[in-house]
């Protein structure tokens, strides 16, 4: 299972959300995350539009996965912006996985601006079947 621990990163989104502050490496704006369990493994998928994908940075270390992510103006130097809406700047996003997932087995898939983690249950977390040894009673036969 995927805990989440943090109770004031909403908090934080909420706040960069209202006052418009990007991110940066110190402090990292969130991004938009689900996640949902398909059969034997847990899928998380984060909206990255605009992302190249040699900017996104994905860590493991002691149960904790962290994604981060940069999104750089499109425009180059010379360029005069008339409109920019689009957040830019650093994007960050730590999940805790519980000790029912196999954290060495994460797959990460990026396709149009969306990256597709699949982090399998571990053989140890799965739901299986106990054998019941089953022994006929011996009854004494009274005449």
């Amino acid at each position: 299972m995927l805990m989440r621990t943090d109770p004031f990163r909403e908090l934080d989104r909420f706040t960069q959300q209202v006052f418009g502050s990007p991110g940066t490496w110190s402090r990292p704006t969130a991004m938009p995350m689900d996640a949902y369990r398909s059969g034997d493994e847990f899928v998380v998928v984060f909206d990255l539009p605009g992302v190249d994908p040699s900017a996104i940075d994905l860590d493991v270390e002691r149960n904790v996965l962290t994604v981060r992510a940069e999104r750089r103006p499109a425009a180059g130097e010379g360029v005069e912006m008339q409109v920019s809406e689009r957040p830019l700047g650093v994007f960050s996003r730590q999940l805790f996985l519980g000790d029912s997932l196999d954290a060495e087995h994460i797959s990460a898939a990026y396709e149009a601006g969306v990256l597709t983690l699949r982090i399998p249950v571990a053989e140890r977390a799965k739901p299986r079947k106990i054998s019941i040894d089953h022994r006929p009673e011996q009854r004494a036969i009274h005449s």
